[in-house]
């Protein structure tokens, strides 16, 4: 894929995917705590400075608006953004608000702004509700949760798949690339590779066709957890269930007992996976779970 919004005018393309070398995509992003445009455009500086190859947006605090414009406007690579957080806060941080049009409304702002590629978790449905009682460490993705909340509280499917159709059109009008997230990434060693995931991983691929057909581009978010012998498999099955799109992951880290070494733990899974023919790697910081 070749992650480029008309309006960002800044871009310089470049290429995700098996045909093309491995990337790193850098998060940044404000928190309800500090929240300044300056401090986002420093961090934007930093991640150019070092080669990130993307950067992604995950701002949660201040003007979540001016925050992207600002970061659009000064990146040469690509921004990707999780609307699920906008959609949140513009609902007043009350998921029972949530409905398909203030969801639509905010990824079309996020498109018009000049965001590259979002991250929509539309891939878990709740026939899969089941399969997380059995797991170690229930759902641990933010996005995937908050999801999953409205979907418990109205007893209704997943809002992103119901309206996924609309979504494309939105992303087809902007060209906005979509990485289809992961929800149930397990987030512990004892999850990994369960029915869970690989349930998730199949209604993506299908997801993905439907994307294609519209002229929209996809990449997969990835695993977080997966213990070392795991790692091939978990690249194999990616490109065997997703037709090949590009794989985007997070780590995976291959231990559970190095809180606070987790770029250390998700350097060996990346390096591994990256190998095996990850397409892009998310850093992680040593306080991934601190």
């Amino acid at each position: 894929i070749i992650p480029a919004n008309i309006n960002h005018t800044s871009l310089k393309p470049m290429a995700i995917g098996l045909a093309s070398r491995c990337k790193i995509n850098a998060n940044i992003g404000s928190s309800a705590l500090s929240s300044d445009i300056e401090g986002e455009i420093e961090k934007v500086d930093a991640c150019l400075k070092y080669g990130a190859d993307t950067i992604m947006d995950l701002s949660t605090g201040g003007d979540l608006d001016a925050i992207r414009k600002a970061v659009i406007e000064h990146s040469t690579v690509p921004i990707g953004t999780v609307p699920m957080y906008q959609i949140i806060a513009d609902c007043g941080d009350e998921i029972k608000n949530l409905t398909i049009e203030s969801m639509l409304k905010t990824i079309e702002k996020q498109a018009i702004q000049g965001v590259s590629y979002i991250t929509i978790h539309a891939g878990f449905l709740l026939e899969t509700m089941p399969l997380i009682a059995k797991r170690k460490m229930g759902i641990v993705s933010r996005g995937g949760s908050l999801m999953a909340s409205w979907m418990m509280h109205y007893h209704k499917e997943n809002t992103f798949y119901e309206a996924f159709d609309d979504i494309l059109d939105i992303c087809a009008k902007y060209d906005v690339a979509l990485s289809l997230g992961d929800s149930l990434r397990p987030g512990c060693l004892a999850d990994a590779s369960d029915e869970a995931q690989l349930n998730e991983l199949k209604v993506l691929g299908e997801l993905t066709l439907k994307a294609w057909e519209k002229d929209v581009q996809v990449m997969i978010e990835g695993p977080g957890h997966v213990p070392l012998n795991e790692v091939e498999r978990n690249m194999k099955l990616e490109r065997e269930y997703c037709h090949e799109a590009p794989f985007y992951i997070l780590g995976p880290l291959v231990t559970d007992i190095a809180a606070g070494y987790d770029h250390i733990s998700s350097a060996i899974g990346a390096t591994v996976a990256g190998w095996k023919g990850a397409s892009m790697l998310c850093y992680v910081t040593p306080k991934e779970h601190l």
